[in-house]
């Protein structure tokens, strides 16, 4: 085992897959000699040269359009959209090609292409560079959509969407690119977990709490502060948006009858509306009381200065498991 930061975990997965397979070849603005705004492609270009390192101009829905153009001869392109903001030029591209080739050509296309998107808030950034644009991507259908939270996952699932024949959007939480973890660099692929497997990232037993990315750190301390005053909270990684691996989601409701489900992106349609509709579906007989919403607020994202206020954070998640427990909380008042 190695201790490496996320971004480090990146960057091994990178060269890993690199050096594994010569089709596959790296696309973005700046990863080449810069090695990336976030230094995630740092010495690739050194070691693998500029035909399989390719700095593009700024122009995302070139860079995704020459993916496709990669992607028709053999190659599996990877491409880094510099910041979250920043793909909204490439989404026609993404929702219009790369997600329906596959499906329209009947299998006879394939597209290996991922696209590594730095992502939501927590930085300080100034606009564009701090959204979650996930939802856009749970909805078109023919897209995985996958959501890392920490190094050894980072690396494992970065090497199994890059093998993968279907396109992948692959979410980095850029507030957790320097935090630190043992990556097993030497496991092989074959043995790991497949790459849309939900986490136990904390067992519980009285509610669910669902969430990713750099929200599963949050949801994690607020387990440890509900554990002081006797609730046992089950933290669950979904890892993987789309397709979700409700089978895992369903056996911890059923176990506990409570759910909340938090993350940074806007409430209204966002990815816990979907899963707590389809907890329902799945669960209805198991539900002690309504699932309940942490989410960012409906809004634009705030300048730096604000953002304290618009990230979901301790408070808010345990304001909720209050709500589902029937405990006093901010709509009943300390005195319920």
């Amino acid at each position: 085992m190695t201790e490496l930061t996320l971004g480090k975990a990146l960057g091994a997965g990178l060269r890993r897959a690199m050096l594994d397979d010569e089709k596959v070849v790296l696309l973005g603005e700046d990863i080449g000699k810069l090695g990336g705004v976030f230094r995630i492609t740092d010495g690739l270009l050194d070691e693998f040269g500029p035909r399989r390192v390719i700095d593009t101009p700024l122009a995302e829905s070139g860079i995704v359009g020459t993916a496709v153009g990669l992607a028709f001869r053999g190659y599996r392109p990877v491409i880094e959209i510099q910041f979250d903001g920043f793909v909204y030029p490439a989404f026609d591209q993404i929702v219009s090609q790369v997600a329906k080739l596959h499906y329209r050509t009947q299998g006879r296309v394939k597209m290996p292409i991922t696209i590594r998107i730095p992502w939501a808030g927590g930085i300080g950034a100034a606009e564009h560079h701090s959204e979650s644009p996930e939802a856009y991507f749970v909805h078109t259908a023919g897209l995985r959509v996958i959501a890392v939270s920490n190094p050894e996952d980072a690396y494992r699932a970065l090497r199994q969407a890059i093998a993968c024949d279907d396109p992948v959007v692959f979410f980095e939480p850029k507030r957790l690119y320097h935090h630190k973890g043992e990556v097993d660099l030497d496991a092989p692929l074959a043995d790991a977990p497949p790459m849309g497997l939900a986490r136990v990232a904390r067992s519980g037993t009285d509610v669910t709490l669902l969430t990713y990315g750099a929200m599963v750190g949050t949801a994690l301390q607020a387990a440890e502060a509900a554990a002081d005053e006797g609730i046992s909270l089950e933290v669950i990684d979904l890892r993987s948006l789309s397709p979700v691996d409700y089978d895992s989601v369903a056996a911890s409701v059923r176990k506990t009858g409570r759910v909340v489900v938090a993350h940074e992106a806007s409430r209204e349609a966002g990815v816990a509306a979907e899963v707590i509709a389809s907890i329902t579906e799945r669960c209805f007989e198991y539900l002690e009381s309504a699932p309940l919403r942490v989410t960012g607020h409906d809004i634009p994202y705030p300048p730096a200065k604000l953002e304290k206020y618009h990230l979901p954070d301790l408070d808010r998640i345990l304001d909720a498991v209050d709500r589902v427990l029937d405990r006093p909380n901010s709509l009943t008042g300390a005195d319920a």
